[in-house]
């Protein structure tokens, strides 16, 4: 009886053990026959920086240089070739140039992660920008990037054209009257004066012919001609003095448009007398002398005056037109008032160089020759 009895207690008990084992095993908790062993410490930091070292790769993943690249058109859709493109990114020393190929397309590799911005530009085009966001390893492709014709832009130079100069010296010429009335037109103060046009010739021409002092001093002649009674044909009285007076205002007009205006226009010479002002008195002497048979042409060199020797000749025979029969003398005549107007042309310049610019007001300011103040 004790003998069943233990052995039904021990039956019961291992029946017992073997359920809580079963439903331990089902439901997870741990045995205390599979604990896993104890870990020392530097067990588990070695386990620690296994199980950390993945890290670092991430990292390098992170660092990792991507490219950039796109297409550049114009406002047309055409391609543009040989369109410059800059990269330009925070941090980095310097910028990345690409150029655009046949086909519009450019690439720039090697490219660090980040923020970038791309600067496009080509010759008459108005320059783009573009910006984005390099992500690690990625090969970015941009829209297709336009560039527009650039706005025209009229660029002014400030100066003016030889005529122009021409013209505002001729202006200043106008203004020289001797004593302050006296019209000196036909003089520069300016060695290197612009050339005159024929149209500017013309102009000067008629300003000396029309002055109002020209009449007054053609006025002046005809009266003296008229007391002396030169060509006494014309009679006296006011008909004979208007008659004097057409006539020697004739002379001033032909010698004046033929030789300053007409023959300059043909031959292409200055009529102007320039001012020198410089060097020893001898030599200026003798350029105001030679000045009489010399002058500068329109493209400033020095050359024989046709133009007043011709001038002149042509002025005298046109006068025997209108002077009375018995006064004109065929050639004789004309070569002796050319030879004459020759004599009267030099002493003119040396008047010109010596005295007038002392009676002369506001003239004009010459440039100091080079190495003077």
């Amino acid at each position: 009886m004790h003998v069943n009895s233990t052995r039904k207690k021990w039956a019961i008990g291992t029946s017992r053990l073997f359920c809580l084992g079963l439903f331990a095993v089902l439901c997870g908790f741990p045995c205390r026959s599979q604990q896993a062993p104890a870990v020392s410490p530097a067990k588990r930091t070695a386990d620690a920086q296994n199980t950390a070292a993945p890290a670092p790769a991430r990292q390098s993943d992170q660092q990792q240089s991507g490219s950039i690249r796109g297409k550049i058109v114009d406002q047309t859709g055409a391609q543009i070739t040989g369109a410059l493109v800059q990269l330009a990114q925070p941090g980095q020393p310097s910028s990345t140039q690409a150029f655009s190929d046949d086909d519009g397309q450019f690439s720039v590799p090697n490219v660090a992660p980040g923020p970038f911005q791309l600067t496009i530009t080509s010759p008459g085009l108005a320059s783009q920008e573009f910006s984005g966001i390099l992500s690690p390893g990625q090969a970015y492709v941009t829209p297709i990037l336009m560039l527009t014709i650039a706005t025209q832009v009229t660029q002014v130079t400030v100066g003016l054209t030889p005529d122009e100069i021409a013209e505002v010296q001729m202006k200043d010429q106008e203004k020289q009257r001797v004593l302050g009335f006296i019209p000196n037109f036909y003089v520069s103060y300016v060695p290197n004066a612009a050339p005159l046009s024929s149209k500017r010739k013309f102009q000067l021409a008629w300003k000396t012919a029309s002055d109002p002092v020209t009449f007054a001093g053609v006025g002046f002649v005809a009266g003296i001609d008229q007391a002396a009674d030169r060509w006494g044909a014309y009679g006296q009285g006011a008909q004979g003095y208007a008659k004097r007076f057409g006539a020697t205002y004739a002379d001033v007009f032909v010698g004046t448009f033929v030789g300053s205006a007409v023959l300059p226009s043909l031959l292409k010479q200055d009529p102007r007398y320039f001012y020198k002002g410089t060097g020893t008195k001898r030599a200026r002497i003798f350029y105001a002398l030679a000045n009489s048979v010399i002058c500068k042409g329109d493209n400033g060199q020095w050359q024989a005056n046709y133009s007043s020797i011709l001038g002149n000749l042509a002025a005298g025979g046109i006068s025997n037109l209108y002077y009375p029969a018995q006064d004109r003398n065929g050639a004789g005549l004309v070569f002796s008032n050319a030879l004459i107007r020759l004599g009267e042309t030099a002493v003119a310049n040396i008047f010109q160089e010596f005295i007038a610019p002392k009676l002369t007001p506001n003239l004009p300011r010459r440039a100091p020759a080079p190495g003077q103040p």
